[in-house]
C-alpha cells in the first residue's frame, strides 16, 4: 500500500485519535454510524453487517455531498463529477431559457 501511495504521490499523515482537526471527517462518520446502527436491535447473525453495509452503500453512492458539488463520493471517485456538472449545468440553462421564453409569452 505504501508503494501505491508513494507512486500517486500521496504523502501518509497520521493524526491524534479523536482529535477534530486532524480527524474530524472519520470520526464523524464513525459517529453516524454508531448512532444509526445503535437505532434498532439486530437478533438474527450477519443483520448488523448488512446494515453496515447498507448504510456504506447509500453514504458512498445515493447521498450527495455538499463539500463534493453536490455528487456522490462514487460519482467523484470513478471520474463521473465533470460528465454529471456539465449536464446539471445544460440542463439549468435550458430551463432559465425556456422560463424566459414563457415570461416573454405571457408579458405579451
Amino acid at each position: 500500500m505504501a508503494d501505491w501511495l508513494a507512486d500517486k504521490g500521496i504523502d501518509h499523515i497520521r493524526g491524534a485519535p479523536r482529535h477534530p482537526q486532524t480527524q474530524g471527517k472519520i470520526e464523524r462518520w464513525h459517529q453516524t454510524l454508531k448512532n444509526r446502527i445503535l437505532l434498532e436491535n439486530y437478533y438474527l447473525p450477519g443483520a448488523i453487517e448488512e446494515a453496515i453495509a447498507t448504510l456504506i452503500d447509500a453514504y458512498n453512492h445515493h447521498r450527495y455531498h455538499e463539500s463534493l458539488g453536490n455528487l456522490t463520493p462514487a460519482d467523484v471517485y470513478h471520474g463521473w463529477a465533470e460528465t454529471i456538472l456539465q449536464r446539471r449545468w445544460e440542463i439549468k440553462a435550458t430551463t432559465i431559457e425556456k422560463r424566459r421564453l414563457l415570461h416573454r409569452q405571457n408579458a405579451a
